[in-house]
């Protein structure tokens, strides 16, 4: 690229001395043709070694760095490129993990809330059946009680009588007298 310009240049310098002659008469040395071969050779010396220094010195580490830079960005693209790649599989596999473990834990729950409905309506149907054994257990012994209480009554009835006929009047009075009244007074109340 640097050549070019160089060329153009000199060729366009070239191109122009017939301008440049025609500005001769006007005093300017720059443009006088005893000193053109030396500026000549001067502008040739001093383009010559920038274009040296330019184009084997400055523009070759340029390149150089741009090359580096390039590969490395490339390099870092395709790095990037992988990584999300691979953060998306493990997003997704993270996704599916959480999901399973949500269908896990909701079949877990499912299958306590089961088993604990279950030991709860086998714990409710044990204890009803012992409420219902000791509920036949007390509706006997109060059938039991009923059977005997008449009898029972009647006997502290007697006795309950007897003393305090005893303590009233002061004297035994005959068992099978106060039996037939508490009998008969029993009776009666049967009846009603």
């Amino acid at each position: 690229m640097l050549k070019k310009i160089l060329f153009r240049t000199l060729a366009v310098y070239f191109l122009s001395i017939n301008f440049i002659q025609a500005a001769e008469s006007g005093g300017m040395p720059q443009l006088d043709p005893e000193f053109w071969f030396s500026q000549i050779f001067w502008l040739i010396i001093t383009f010559g070694i920038l274009y040296l220094v330019l184009s084997k010195l400055i523009l070759p580490k340029i390149s150089e760095n741009l090359e580096t830079r390039k590969s490395q960005v490339l390099d870092n693209l395709e790095l990037a490129e992988k990584q999300k790649n691979e953060s998306e599989a493990k997003l997704k596999e993270f996704d599916n993990i959480i999901l399973k473990s949500k269908i896990d834990a909701k079949n877990l729950f499912n299958e306590a809330r089961k088993k604990l409905l279950d030991d709860i309506n086998k714990k409710k149907q044990e204890l009803e059946e012992e409420i219902d054994k000791e509920v036949k257990i007390v509706e006997a012994e109060i059938e039991e009680l009923k059977k005997k209480s008449p009898e029972k009554i009647n006997k502290i009835a007697i006795e309950t009588s007897t003393d305090l006929i005893n303590q009233l009047i002061g004297t035994n009075v005959n068992n099978s007298s106060i039996t037939a009244i508490v009998t008969d007074i029993a009776n009666k109340n049967k009846t009603l």
